[in-house]
């Protein structure tokens, strides 16, 4: 009796102990999970910061552009001959510096140009840069230097004082340095050899701005408007609402389906901090709508993942055109007063390949979509079409752009 009561106290205790280490565990577990769904909600899935999906209306870059002259070319400047604005800019860029060169020539009673100056190191540029927002004066951009004429090369050249002009005519920027060129090249005995591009080249740092453009960030009453990169109502509503949950109802609201009105503070200084956690946040954009893009040019095909197929069936035959030509010639016979006459003889055929009808599955998901389109064997070239061909007659789902 007491040995049987001994091994239910035994066995009492280790089902309690069971028990408790059983509860311990689900406590624990149920913590983690609690935690994860946290920090789920703290920071979502695939989230995007805003300033990764807008941007602020006024802000922006300026386009700057120039006409100058890159010197101290070892033989592979332009052929003035064939470039004669390059002598022209030149003996203007010297007759501002003070030097004046006699452009005609007397020769037996006559007065001619003279058009044959060989001036090898010498070519003349495009200059172009980005001025960016609240650049000021004194500061440093990089620019872009092409060639304009027929230069082999504008490698180890050094681009003259060249003023930069915006959009409105006015000069914002003065470039000059020396160009790098990412390119190389040899030439010897009729052989060439060229890696990349000679004629274009970048200088870092090589203008500076001389004139600021006003970016005015905020409207009157502290207002400024932020523009949606995409647009797209889900996205545009779910920023406004992340920025009225961190300021408060009223803080911002949508104009349309890409434009956001933002009521800030009136002073300056608070409107950067303002507008910096208004970038920070972290939004979960909307899925994108199902579109497919086309390049003609290079036979490229993107699809998204909101692609999906409906059940259709696709036949496609290729059809090509052969044409051979063959030159026959007609001699007369011998002491004749004919002549041998040359006749051109041409053979057309048309073949076009037999073209079965191929059930095409639906896909509710990408990886089904490009399953079921590898499996009808079509080239690129020929895919395009038959996405077309499949968007006219529904079984597409999705919007087809064709660049």
């Amino acid at each position: 009796m007491v040995k049987t009561r001994r091994l239910f106290h035994i066995r009492h205790t280790r089902r309690s102990r069971v028990k408790d280490l059983l509860t311990a565990l689900g406590f624990v577990v149920g913590l983690i999970f609690a935690c994860g769904a946290l920090l789920a909600y703290a920071v979502p899935a695939h989230a995007e910061r805003v300033k990764d999906l807008v941007s602020i209306t006024g802000v922006r870059d300026n386009p700057l552009i120039g006409y100058g002259l890159v010197v101290g070319l070892d033989g592979t400047g332009d052929q003035t001959t064939q470039a004669p604005f390059t002598t022209q800019t030149l003996a203007n860029m010297l007759a501002n510096l003070g030097i004046s060169i006699n452009n005609t020539s007397s020769a037996a009673g006559l007065s001619q140009t003279l058009n044959n100056m060989q001036l090898k190191n010498v070519a003349a540029v495009i200059v172009t840069a980005t001025l960016p927002p609240f650049a000021r004066p004194g500061e440093q951009i990089d620019v872009t230097v092409s060639s304009l004429a027929n230069a082999k090369s504008i490698r180890g050249g050094t681009l003259l004082l060249t003023p930069l002009k915006g959009a409105d005519g006015q000069v914002y920027a003065i470039a000059q340095g020396n160009v790098a060129v990412g390119g190389a090249g040899a030439s010897a005995n009729g052989s060439k050899v060229q890696v990349n591009q000679l004629a274009a080249g970048r200088i870092s740092g090589g203008a500076t701005v001389e004139r600021a453009v006003p970016s005015p960030v905020a409207q009157a009453g502290g207002v400024l408007q932020m523009e949606v990169n995409d647009m797209d109502y889900d996205t545009t509503q779910r920023i406004v609402a992340a920025v009225n949950n961190l300021f408060g109802q009223g803080t911002a609201a949508a104009v349309d389906g890409r434009t956001i009105q933002v009521r800030g503070p009136l002073d300056p200084a608070e409107q950067v901090s303002f507008i910096a956690q208004i970038q920070n946040l972290d939004v979960r954009p909307a899925q994108p709508a199902a579109k497919v893009i086309l390049n003609a040019r290079t036979g490229s095909i993107v699809m998204n993942q909101m692609v999906t197929l409906d059940s259709c069936a696709v036949a496609h035959g290729n059809l090509s055109v052969v044409v051979n030509t063959q030159t026959a010639v007609s001699q007369p016979g011998a002491f004749s007063n004919g002549q041998t006459v040359a006749a051109r003889q041409s053979q057309i055929q048309l073949k076009q390949d037999n073209g079965s009808l191929k059930l095409v599955t639906a896909g509710a998901n990408l990886a089904e979509v490009v399953k079921a389109l590898n499996a009808l064997g079509a080239t690129p070239a020929d895919l395009m079409s038959i996405l077309q061909a499949m968007k006219a007659a529904g079984a597409l789902r999705a919007d087809l752009q064709i660049i």
